[in-house]
């Protein structure tokens, strides 16, 4: 999930060119919970800032979005990668334990390559 459908899109694209990763767009929560209790999904990356995005009637955060699939048994062993373009560097620890992701990137994401290895280093749990 991201707030900035171009930016998914275009990421997207980059995932699947450069690493072959099949990548699923989602801004809806309910979709992404469905698609990670499938068992198909080894890696989650959202925004913490998700606007519009709704949970049972609620707004949900990406940070939000992260702590209800860590804590779920079906979804809780799932790499969850968090980006944002608005954490300063003394708000990502709590940004991390608050959410319980693996990781979190801050925005614009410069160097692909070595994220989409990032990525496949998580998904293999070598992170």
């Amino acid at each position: 999930m991201e707030d900035d459908t171009i930016l998914a899109e275009s990421t997207a694209l980059l995932m699947q060119r450069i690493g072959g990763h099949q990548v699923y767009i989602t801004d809806e929560p309910t979709e992404v919970f469905q698609y990670c209790q499938s068992g198909e999904v080894d890696v989650v990356m959202m925004d913490v800032n998700l606007p519009g995005a709704k949970w049972q009637g609620e707004f949900i955060s990406g940070t939000d979005l992260s702590r209800l699939l860590k804590t779920q048994p079906q979804t809780a062993d799932l790499k969850i990668v968090l980006v944002t373009a608005y954490a300063l560097e003394n708000e990502k620890q709590n940004l991390l334990n608050t959410s319980q992701a693996n990781a979190l990137y801050t925005k614009p994401i410069t160097d692909f390559r070595a994220f989409l290895e990032f990525l496949i280093q998580l998904s293999q749990n070598n992170v």
